[in-house]
Parts: structure tokens; sequence; C-alpha cells
């Protein structure tokens, strides 16, 4: 499915499933900032919308509703991303105003969430940096349904390494970091993509992989 018709069936999907304000919302919310950051951020790096909220709302500390522009709910993990223009939040915003988008952050991470916020102007301009930084964010999780097949003790380890490096990790950086052969390595690497966690990158035919990433779509909360 293309972007459009994805996008499109996302937001019919959300409208049909809300009334009053909360349907307002997403009706006069979902402006041209918020489905830039679909189109140039989220479809390239996850290519579908699944567990995905737009104009999420939310109580802050006052009780007030407060829409989020996006909600990324997938089981445990609470992530609420802000797409951020200079003159709303930071040249027309006063000291109240500043305090209170403070104030609510803190009292939503109290809840559980997590406030992720993305400049408007790299949203538009330079999307790729945006790209990087959420794929950081999301690998801390692993993100969709964790493979099949246990980790072993040692396999666990590799791939909190892997997170650590934001996703991606040569055999050279596993066999110096835990001084283990690099023949050994590349063995437990293989195992990790037959298991589905890690997928090799390859530079051409013929080439050994010199970079291992973590699989699309897994999705595992390390505690």
């Amino acid at each position: 499915m293309h972007y459009e018709q994805a996008h499109e069936a996302f937001i019919e999907k959300h409208l049909a499933s809300r009334n009053g304000e909360r349907r307002g919302r997403l009706e006069r919310g979902h402006r041209h900032a918020e489905e830039m950051f679909l189109q140039n951020v989220w479809w390239p790096l996850r290519g579908d919308f699944n567990d995905l909220h737009p104009e999420y709302e939310v109580l802050d500390w006052r009780g007030r509703s407060y829409f989020a522009d996006y909600a990324f709910l997938p089981g445990p993990i609470k992530l609420l991303f802000e797409i951020k223009g200079y003159a709303a939040h930071v040249r027309d915003m006063d000291r109240l105003k500043y305090c209170n988008e403070l104030n609510r952050e803190t009292f939503l991470y109290g809840m559980g969430y997590q406030v992720i916020s993305f400049a408007y102007d790299d949203v538009e301009q330079r999307p790729e940096l945006c790209i990087t930084l959420l794929r950081v964010v999301l690998s801390r999780y692993l993100i969709v349904d964790a493979p099949h097949g246990k980790l072993l003790f040692a396999e666990k380890e590799i791939m909190r390494l892997v997170v650590r490096r934001a996703g991606t990790v040569r055999p050279k950086d596993v066999a110096e970091y835990f001084a283990i052969d690099p023949k050994t390595v590349r063995l437990m690497l293989m195992k990790l993509c037959e298991k589905g966690w890690l997928t090799p990158v390859t530079r051409g035919i013929g080439v050994k992989n010199v970079e291992y990433r973590l699989a699309r779509d897994v999705l595992y909360y390390w505690d």
C-alpha cells in the first residue's frame, strides 16, 4: 500500500472511532506539520501506522485535556510525539506557557509517558536526521512482535550492545567489547539473524557481512 492510501485509511479509522471533541480535535489538529512528520519520518522508517494514534488525548497535572500530536502505544510502551514549530514554542511563548509545557511533560513522565519532540524545521528540511533519532529512540525497545526462539544469555548481551549502538553493530565491535574470537562472534551473529533478531547488511556479492542491524518490526522491551 502506498503512503497516500495508508494515510487516508489511518485517519479515517481514527475518525470513525471518535466523537465529540476528540473527533473535532483530529479534524482540526491533523495539519501540515503532523502529516509531514508521517510522510517524511514515520513512514520511511516504519512503513505502517500500527499502534500510532493521532491527536491523542491525555490529562495534564491540572486535570485538563491535552492532545499530543501522536501517541505510540505498542503493549506497555507509551511514547508521545510532538512536532514543534519555533514560532509557537519559542518566539511567541510567554513565561507561563513555558512553565506549563515543562510541568506537563514532567507530569506525563510520572504517568508513564515519554515525550519525544521534533523541530518542525528538522522534519521539513532534515528528515534523515529525525529518522536516525527516532530509530535510536525505538531501538531501546527493539520495535511489533518478538521473534520466535528464546535468546541465550550471551545473545541477550549482544542485543543490548546493538541497542546501545543505535541498532547497528559490526562483528569487530562485538569481538572487541566482549573479548571473543571473531569467528565465534560471526557464528553468534548469524544465529541471531536466523532467529529473526538481526539482519545482515551486505556490501556486495561475495563480500562478508560487515554490519548487522536490528531486524525491522521487532518489539521487545528490555527491563
